[in-house]
């Protein structure tokens, strides 16, 4: 939803999902990725990327024909491990110096648990609005990945 321009030459969109439907309030809402994939599992290299955008679903409720639903997703009962797996993951396949900016919203799931599960402190980010865009950098050499 935030993307200028999802095509963008030096962009790749992957989600779990293909979605082309109509909202309740009549707009069109169309999920097509560039790659379907499982951000627990990505199918790239180590040290691929110099940014990664993480996104995930952030609902742990929401109705299986709402409107939230299908414009966010929604987590699974496993939700920490899977953030957890998404964060290494996007972690793994980023180059030393690079940029994770994590997106995440707290209507649900507050971000300080978010932050326990994921075992990072950002660099930056802002902390004043229920949608939170934080900003984390890869170090040379970090453990683990």
């Amino acid at each position: 939803m935030f993307w200028f321009n999802k095509q963008h030459p030096d962009a790749i969109y992957m989600d779990n999902r293909e979605l082309d439907t109509t909202l309740c309030d009549g707009r069109k809402l169309v999920v097509k990725p560039d790659i379907l994939g499982d951000f627990r599992d990505m199918p790239f290299s180590d040290e691929t990327f110099y940014m990664v955008i993480f996104d995930p679903p952030h609902l742990l409720k929401a109705g299986k024909d709402s409107w939230l639903g299908k414009k966010y997703g929604v987590l699974g009962q496993q939700w920490e491990q899977d953030i957890s797996k998404g964060f290494n993951e996007c972690m793994r396949v980023l180059k030393p110096n690079g940029t994770l900016i994590f997106k995440w919203n707290e209507d649900q799931i507050k971000l300080s648990e978010i932050l326990k599960v994921i075992g990072h402190e950002p660099l930056i980010g802002n902390r004043r609005s229920k949608t939170h865009w934080l900003v984390f950098m890869k170090e040379e050499q970090e453990n683990g990945f």
